[in-house]
């Protein structure tokens, strides 16, 4: 006879739930060109629009607000709200929306946010789940990938929670409670240097600079410069700065600032060819293709 454990009927403590996303109803990563206007809607859910890059102009239910990079707005069920790309600058935005019926969510009723570099690496994550789950680019209804990464579904809900939590944790915390991002100074110190390569990287996107270039300028060794970055940004030093530099290239297209020659010369490449091949690489479309993909978006988007 197997005798049974004393611990077997220890108490259990179920867990309070604060707040919960019962589901998802559409997931977007935008790059609009530098006119772009969306002439509003509202809906019975929760919506969050998230600028990566860029400026817009935001109107909700009669407010106006200028949305810089880095900021984040929150729009409550059947506010109306419409938006477009401030002074002429092709902006990047992150559109969530999600049903919560939780009562803490009404904390973010009109919520205008600067967001700290941990929640921006939430919402990353967001849309790297995103990614592994669904069919990229995002559509409504969103389309379930034939093979998933394992568990992409239940971790974007998780990353969704911990960031809305996290928010509004920081909107009600004492400034004496709130802790630093990074917990040491040695840590700090790791992300300073990582913000200063980038810093030297986009001063020179279009100088054909290398690793021993950057570690001479920044005095840096190479060891410590190659393991920060791949730690830091999850890219080899020349892959991220070629990622920035066609990054530039596409904003310099939705903006209709310079023609593929001059793009390809301001940026340092040797060639058009080069520069299209390499902007084909990491889009999967020719910069022509990509110039198209942002008008036919805009008019469809916009209902023309």
């Amino acid at each position: 006879m197997v005798q049974q454990s004393g611990l077997d009927n220890m108490k259990r403590t179920a867990l309070r739930q604060t707040l919960e996303i019962q589901q998802l109803i559409t997931m977007y990563y935008f790059e609009f060109d530098k006119n772009y206007v969306f002439n509003g809607e509202q809906h019975n859910f929760w919506e969050f629009l998230y600028v990566d890059k860029g400026e817009i102009e935001v109107l909700a239910d009669g407010r106006k607000h200028l949305l810089k990079q880095g900021m984040i707005i929150f729009h409550k069920p059947n506010e109306f709200h419409e938006f477009y790309a401030a002074e002429g600058k092709a902006p990047n935005v992150i559109v969530i929306t999600f049903d919560c019926s939780s009562a803490s969510m009404d904390r973010f009723a009109d919520k205008v946010i600067k967001l700290e570099d941990e929640e921006r690496n939430l919402l990353a994550q967001m849309i790297k789940e995103g990614e592994n789950a669904f069919i990229f680019p995002f559509r409504h209804p969103l389309e379930r990938r034939g093979e998933t990464v394992f568990g992409s579904e239940q971790l974007l809900r998780c990353y969704l929670e911990i960031f809305l939590i996290r928010l509004l944790r920081r909107s009600t915390l004492p400034d004496s409670e709130k802790s630093p991002l990074s917990t040491s100074a040695r840590e700090k110190s790791k992300d300073d240097q990582t913000k200063r390569v980038l810093r030297y990287m986009e001063e020179k996107i279009g100088d054909p600079l290398n690793i021993n270039g950057i570690c001479s300028e920044l005095l840096i060794s190479k060891t410590q410069l190659k393991s920060l970055f791949k730690q830091n940004t999850g890219y080899s030093v020349m892959e991220y700065f070629t990622k920035l530099k066609i990054e530039r290239a596409k904003r310099y297209i939705r903006e209709d600032s310079f023609n593929v020659t001059e793009i390809s010369q301001r940026l340092g490449f040797s060639s058009v060819h080069y520069f299209s091949k390499a902007f084909k690489n990491a889009t999967g479309m020719s910069p022509s293709e990509y110039a198209r993909s942002v008008k036919s978006r805009m008019t469809l988007e916009s209902g023309g």
